[in-house]
């Protein structure tokens, strides 16, 4: 056991010299290795603060704390080092220890993987522990062995574990493989999100005017007359975010969007990106956009992004703020041409959420208002909606003075209360009977306007209390008459 006098006497020597990190880890190993795993623990990390990057402290640091029996702090402690492609083997041992009380399973994944990259790194007292034993057979670094289902179907150069903690049938991480000359996500993670293709125009999109040429002229012209915007040095793709109340018809123009260009479309939810396992959220981001640039020309679109690029400033935990820096990166791409054709779309409710690093030129650098219909845009949006039913004698502009406050949404709900109410009377006649402008009124009447003044009056908090840089300048004509 190393001796207590000398251990008192390097402490008092980083005590005076608390920068000198050669002292600092010398003393966190004699610690470590006379058992005093908390002081360990408190040297390595003073030792982390003077080099923040060493993979060897890091290790140190989970086995300190793995010892004290804290593993959900080794595991967060290990994190960084194990989603990335290339990583101490002693790390992969060290998860598998930390994961052993609550999934044996999975830790022995963890160990046969370690040990198939590395065989001087088997832990005998591990390995019984986990009931593999010497004789158990270690798998090759490109197969999974019999704790993670069925192997792959080509084997990767070079194989890592999915996650922190693996799923039950965990597959092995095959390294990014290059699309169209730039690198994609991983070969073997393919996204949920379905690629379509949009059967809907700007002609199906009422009114919005405003909106639809700022989409044109940022999205869709770069695309169509690429010579003219490549003589001012302007390339096909960018962000646009869109923001405004519940209902207003976000998605509707995206969508719209990609119709008009004739691109592929991909409709990515928050189910299609983040996931219970650590590192999988970013693997699903990174498998997308990679599935965007190998069908370019395509629209990309974020809705409710707020949920995945929200305020790292507000987030406790650090695998949400990958999840932000991961998509900041894939927005700017691995080179200035990597996300050329990608045209990508954000949808949100909630701008004000929204970390200000997405709003940088090059990401999400136009941010346009999607405001509520006005009378005029009301009347051809119900014009929209009715056009594929009987009608009577309709007099729309009626009907859109009257549902002041009323966004698609709302006027959907509109219509099919009028038509609910229409079927029955068709249904005792025996015939369609034609929908008339006084059924349409009828439902105004038990249809209410839901989120416009509500999503108004939150907004007028942050344009008269948080608008140094007048990011929110345009909404002030829409608070003026809000009371």
């Amino acid at each position: 056991m190393t001796d207590d006098a000398a251990l008192n006497a390097l402490r008092e020597a980083a005590r005076l010299s608390p920068e000198n990190l050669p002292l600092r880890r010398h003393l966190a190993d004699l610690l470590l290795a006379s058992g005093h795993h908390a002081q360990a623990e408190g040297e390595y990390r003073a030792a982390l603060v003077l080099s923040p990057g060493d993979h060897g402290i890091t290790i140190a640091l989970a086995e300190a704390c793995v010892r004290q029996g804290k593993n959900d702090v080794a595991l967060a402690v290990l994190d960084p080092l194990l989603t990335m492609s290339e990583h101490p083997v002693r790390a992969d041992v060290l998860a598998a220890r930390a994961i052993l009380p609550d999934n044996k399973r999975a830790a022995a994944y963890w160990y046969r993987y370690a040990i198939a990259r590395d065989p001087s790194q088997a832990d005998p007292e591990l390995a019984d522990l986990l009931g593999l034993g010497e004789a158990s057979p270690s798998p090759s670094p490109a197969s999974p062995g019999p704790a993670a289902g069925p192997p792959a179907p080509s084997p990767a150069p070079q194989a890592q574990p999915p996650s922190l903690i693996p799923a039950p049938h965990p597959q092995p991480y095959a390294p990014p493989q290059p699309a169209d000359g730039h690198p994609g996500g991983p070969a073997d993670v393919e996204p949920t999100a379905e690629m379509e293709r949009a059967r809907v125009t700007f002609a199906d999109v009422a009114g919005m005017d405003t909106v639809k040429e700022a989409l044109r002229m940022k999205l869709l012209l770069p695309v169509q007359q690429p010579e003219l915007f490549a003589a001012f040095g302007k390339r096909a793709g960018g962000g646009v975010l869109l923001y405004g109340p519940p209902g207003a018809g976000k998605t509707h123009l995206a969508r719209a969007a990609a119709g008009e260009l004739g691109a592929a479309f991909m409709n990515v939810g928050l189910a299609d990106i983040l996931d219970m396992w650590t590192g999988s959220s970013e693997r699903n981001l990174r498998a997308t956009f990679a599935a965007a640039r190998r069908n370019r020309p395509c629209v990309l679109f974020f809705d409710e992004v707020d949920a995945l690029a929200a305020r790292r400033s507000d987030m406790r935990q650090a695998h949400s703020r990958q999840i932000v820096n991961q998509f900041l990166a894939e927005l700017d791409g691995v080179d200035e041409r990597a996300n050329e054709g990608v045209l990508v779309l954000a949808a949100t409710n909630a701008p004000w959420y929204i970390d200000v690093a997405f709003r940088r030129p090059g990401r999400f650098d136009q941010m346009v208002f999607v405001p509520p219909p006005d009378t005029t845009a009301r009347a051809a949006m119900l014009s929209l909606m009715c056009r594929d039913k009987p009608l009577g004698k309709m007099d729309f502009d009626k009907v859109a003075r009257a549902t002041e406050g009323f966004v698609g949404a709302d006027l959907k709900g509109l219509v099919d209360r009028a038509v609910e109410a229409k079927l029955h009377e068709s249904i005792r006649a025996g015939r369609p009977v034609p929908l008339s402008t006084a059924d349409l009124m009828a439902a105004t009447r038990t249809v209410r306007a839901t989120a416009v003044r509500e999503w108004l009056g939150t907004a007028r908090n942050y344009v008269l209390h948080a608008n140094e840089s007048g990011v929110w300048d345009e909404l002030l004509p829409w608070l003026r008459d809000l009371r």
